[in-house]
């Protein structure tokens, strides 16, 4: 189907986070947005109150009348969705145009120069600072990301520009269909196992990934990772890190609420860089999003008011309350590898305080897989608080449970079990120094409840 050929879309997974910033930019060109959700949310609500019609049971009948004529409307389906979803086959059996999101992305990342970071963990943070770092200067840019920017209160950014910030999500092997002018990948520990199979096949994945970067373009390649980049010939490689590697940090202070640092850079660098959101995987995500941001053209000047001023994004390092008595934040940490650097940087900031999590493992296969590296990395707490695991996509496993990490904790750390309709009872009864609730699942529901508990404690 040809661009021009579309009067209507409708998204069969709407209020997922990368859903709606492509049914944001049809919106946003007038085209008439339909699409079915699970349950409603915020993000829902914002959408209709957008101009989307937007419905939460599964029934053929609720699709708007002006998304039901295959000739003029494209479906956009999210691979979390069933294959013998009611709605899905109505649209299959119709001879509708049926894409994947991951396919509308790539058709859009072909449209200007595409800005991509892909990795385990990091990309949404790294790709909103670039996101924000592009907007702000005389670049400009277009952005689909992946989490709501505190700058833009949206995961979506739409202008005239050449440029499209992307973040390159590898479940299901989704980033396969970009078409990267310039990608930084942050890191390849091993996710999403009931996806590869095997940690051989998820740095396969990435190497493919590597090679769709067009020629001319760039990979900005963090140190240090197991994967194997193959690239185009006329692609230039760059490494980065916190103080090695060709983009990395020096002189960097830490202290007052602050992080100050150089950028060191083989196009320029730029001295007394501050971080708006100061902590310290910061760092490491600033670079590579200042290398994203160097390559498009953005200034000293422009990238030097760009990390100051960005104000992070939800679920990302998200501090909800902070004074002397408590500090409460929320963060999406949902991979050991980011749980470690989570808590590693929340140590750093309060170093003789007490700091508990609340963690709601996110999928039984990535417990299955991972929960002696989660109770490693939930170790460096001082105190564990274990819910129920959030299946997503998933059904249960056989002996698989959120006891697999409670009982292989480090001696030393306090830890409880709970079901997530205790966790305002605990906190009403508890006392804290350091709060975080850690995970991808719905325990983030509760933070507002949360956060009114902790200010009339």
């Amino acid at each position: 189907m040809n661009v021009e050929d579309i009067k209507a879309v409708y998204f069969v997974g709407i209020g997922g986070i990368g859903m709606s910033a492509i049914a944001r930019y049809f919106l946003h060109k007038g085209i008439v947005v339909g699409g079915y959700d699970k349950t409603p949310s915020e993000l829902t609500e914002k959408l209709i109150e957008e101009g989307a019609q937007v419905h939460y049971t599964e029934d053929v009948d609720l699709i708007p009348a002006e998304c039901k004529h295959a000739e003029s409307t494209l479906v956009i389906y999210t691979p979390a969705i069933p294959q013998e979803h009611q709605e899905l086959c109505f649209f299959r059996k119709g001879g509708f145009e049926v894409q994947k999101r991951a396919q509308v992305l790539g058709t859009l990342s072909r449209a200007g120069k595409a800005m991509c970071v892909a990795g385990t963990h990091g990309k949404t943070t790294t790709s909103s600072m670039a996101a924000h770092l592009l907007h702000q200067s005389h670049v400009d840019c277009n952005a689909f990301l992946g989490g709501i920017t505190k700058n833009y209160g949206t995961n979506y950014i739409l202008s005239d520009s050449e440029y499209i910030v992307i973040e390159a999500d590898e479940f299901d092997r989704s980033f396969h269909w970009l078409t990267p002018f310039a990608t930084v990948i942050t890191a390849t520990d091993a996710d999403h196992l009931d996806i590869y199979g095997t940690k051989e096949a998820y740095l396969e994945s990435f190497r493919k990934y590597s090679s769709l970067i067009v020629p001319g373009g760039f990979l900005i390649l963090h140190e240090g990772l197991e994967m194997q980049a193959d690239v185009q010939e006329g692609v230039t490689t760059f490494t980065y890190n916190r103080e090695s590697g060709d983009f990395h940090a020096e002189n960097i202070r830490i202290g007052n609420g602050e992080i100050i640092f150089d950028f060191v850079s083989p196009f320029q660098n730029i001295a007394n860089i501050q971080l708006g959101v100061p902590v310290s995987i910061n760092i490491e995500n600033g670079i590579g999003a200042m290398a994203l941001a160097q390559i498009a053209g953005a200034t000293e000047e422009e990238i030097r008011e760009g990390m100051k001023t960005f104000g992070g994004v939800d679920r990302r390092f998200d501090f909800k309350l902070k004074n002397e008595k408590i500090v409460f934040l929320s963060d999406y940490a949902h991979h050991p590898q980011e749980i470690q650097q989570s808590v590693s940087s929340i140590r750093e900031l309060y170093q003789d305080r007490k700091i508990t999590a609340i963690f709601q493992p996110h999928l039984y296969t990535r417990t299955r897989d991972f929960y002696q590296e989660f109770a490693n990395s939930l170790s460096l707490l001082d105190e564990v608080i274990l819910v129920d695991i959030y299946p997503a996509r998933e059904k249960p496993i056989p002996g698989v449970t959120s006891k697999l990490i409670y009982d292989n904790l480090r001696p030393g750390v306090e830890k409880r079990m709970c079901h997530k309709d205790e966790i305002l009872d605990i906190l009403r009864n508890g006392q804290f120094q350091v709060l975080i609730v850690l995970g991808a699942g719905d325990v983030d529901n509760y933070v507002s409840e949360i956060t009114e508990i902790l200010k009339n404690d």
